[in-house]
């Protein structure tokens, strides 16, 4: 006779398990807005494959060396055009040698003799633009921009040094700037680094959001303790300090001490798919001492502190799937979250209006 199953532990029972999921996710998709999808010197003479938003494209430039942008896939036999090369400035398909110009008009079809049907015979373009060392892509295909990119500040004023980095982080769009904006979290992830070696402080903060954007102004707040903050200002004092996220995908950092130093990081966040988020981060300072001594300290220390950001969010991820969702309890503390995430809803369901009224309020916390 089989013996009787087991009784689980009641700790172990089904009601234990994780719950069904909620749907609850920050994943969003956005229309008609600019990314940035890659340096200028990443886009050389050759095409060079991207995903945005989980579609494929094709980076390609044409004989002027002017950017274009082409869904990766030839209209023929749907073999990726990124597999190809450029014959007299246009992207030939390695599989037919149909060509294609930036626009995505198909230019040649080999031993076609009529020409009639061309228009059928395009692929889909994404307006492109190359400024301050970045090539922009408009997030809706065979469209005219309403807008120009986002223009990165400091990068020409005398007396100030710039740091360009790149880095993925798993994680959603919201999430990742959510993160680079977060204060609470950088005295624990970022303990010795930034905040965290002294005791807490008190400080004000005043959040004002408009239709494209939301920022924290923090008040009273002292130089932070870590390695970061004793270069901001090795002797100490109050610093202005500002959080603050702009539509559809620019996060900046901004602490200035005095007249003399002044610290911004500018985060250019481009959601590759829904999970994955390459950060282009700008770092421009002017500090007492020179630039270039302080240059070869900061690149280490802000790679780590972004590697710890992304071990963070790879957990956070993985967890959010594990239990169906995105199943958070937030408090007046999580200062910017909400606000970016609701900017984001509003900018993927096209439901900006510039009669938005302008919003603010005071949050006191510890940091």
């Amino acid at each position: 006779m089989d013996k009787p199953a087991p009784q689980l532990p009641q700790t172990l029972a089904p009601a234990a398990h994780p719950a069904p999921p909620s749907g609850v996710t920050s994943v969003v998709h956005i229309p008609r807005q600019w990314f940035a999808v890659c340096t200028t010197s990443d886009l050389r003479r050759k095409p060079k494959s991207i995903t945005l938003q989980g579609i494929r494209m094709v980076l390609f430039r044409n004989k002027e060396g002017v950017p274009g942008a082409l869904l990766d896939r030839c209209p023929h036999r749907n073999v990726p055009l990124s597999g190809g090369k450029l014959v007299d400035g246009d992207l030939e398909c390695a599989y037919h040698g149909w060509r294609f110009n930036t626009a995505g008009a198909c230019t040649k079809v080999p031993g076609l003799c009529r020409t009639h049907g061309a228009e059928s015979r395009r692929t889909p373009g994404f307006a492109c633009r190359e400024l301050d060392g970045f090539v922009w892509v408009w997030s809706t295909a065979n469209e005219t921009p309403t807008s120009e990119p986002f223009r990165l500040p400091m990068l020409d004023e005398p007396g100030y040094t710039t740091v360009r980095r790149s880095v993925d982080f798993p994680g959603t769009l919201q999430a990742t700037v959510e993160n680079a904006l977060d204060v609470p979290h950088t005295a624990f992830l970022h303990r010795g680094l930034f905040r965290g070696a002294g005791e807490p402080n008190r400080i004000q903060a005043h959040i004002t959001r408009t239709a494209t954007s939301v920022q924290a102004e923090y008040l009273g707040e002292p130089r932070p303790e870590g390695l970061v903050g004793r270069m901001l200002s090795p002797s100490g004092g109050l610093v202005s300090h500002w959080d603050r996220f702009l539509l559809p995908c620019v996060a900046q950092v901004e602490y200035k001490l005095g007249d003399e130093n002044h610290f911004l990081v500018t985060s250019i966040m481009t959601p590759v798919d829904s999970h994955l988020t390459r950060a282009f981060a700008v770092f421009s300072f002017r500090l007492r001492i020179p630039g270039w001594i302080v240059k070869p300290f900061l690149t280490p220390i802000a790679l780590k502190i972004f590697n710890q950001d992304a071990r963070i969010l790879i957990q956070q991820s993985e967890a959010s799937d594990y239990w169906g969702g995105e199943r958070y309890v937030s408090t007046e503390i999580d200062i910017l979250g909400a606000q970016i995430q609701r900017l984001l809803k509003r900018a993927a369901d096209e439901r900006l209006a510039p009669d938005d009224k302008p919003w603010s309020k005071e949050v006191a916390l510890d940091a």
